[in-house]
């Protein structure tokens, strides 16, 4: 019965991963005038912009502030240049709302990386029209599963309800990652269709 219930979330999440994410490729300038053109629009993240970059080193040094050392696994900028690895952004105007990243694992496991809402974006859904586009991505690019790891401590919490809302279970430690009291190891089956 449990497997119904969660085939049958799933299923659900993907029908709102294509209906739901308005997405536009564009980068720098590009980003700003798409979203001047109505609502957040999801462009590639630019790392020389200095405002997707000051987004993702507030990301870094909260994540890392709420998490024992030996246990912080989050992106740096080095990281997210990898060749492996997918940035987005969320534009309204001219504010950076909100930042998320696609890392390929194997051709069929991605993960999800840095994902990060600014303070004033925060309960707006910017996380969850992020985390639908990571998904439909990773779908559109012949993943059937996409894991994540994040921290265990309050801080962190949001962020699990966030990924439990759109599907994803609990999951042993995936990758190169070892059991860890200071983390969270969730996954989604991708659905085809």
């Amino acid at each position: 019965m449990e497997d119904g219930v969660r085939d049958g979330v799933r299923d659900s999440v993907n029908d709102d991963v294509r209906d739901d994410v308005r997405v536009r490729s564009a980068t720098g300038g590009e980003a700003r005038r798409a979203a001047e053109h109505g609502g957040p629009r999801i462009v590639e993240g630019d790392l020389d912009d200095p405002r997707v970059v000051t987004l993702l080193h507030h990301h870094l040094e909260t994540a890392r502030a709420a998490t024992a050392l030996c246990s912080a696994h989050a992106l740096d900028l080095d990281g997210l240049r990898s060749p492996d690895v997918s940035l987005w952004a969320i534009w309204e105007g001219e504010a950076v709302l909100g930042v998320g990243a696609l890392k390929r694992l194997t051709d069929d496991h991605g993960e999800v990386k840095s994902m990060h809402t600014a303070e004033r974006a925060r309960r707006r859904g910017v996380g969850g029209i992020m985390l639908r586009h990571i998904i439909a991505t990773a779908r559109d690019r012949g993943m059937t599963r996409l894991s994540l790891e994040t921290g265990s401590s309050a801080y962190f919490h949001p962020a699990v309800a966030l990924y439990q809302r759109h599907g994803f279970v609990p999951c042993p430690p995936f990758g190169a990652y070892v059991e860890d009291p200071n983390s969270v190891f969730l996954t989604l089956t991708l659905r085809e269709g």
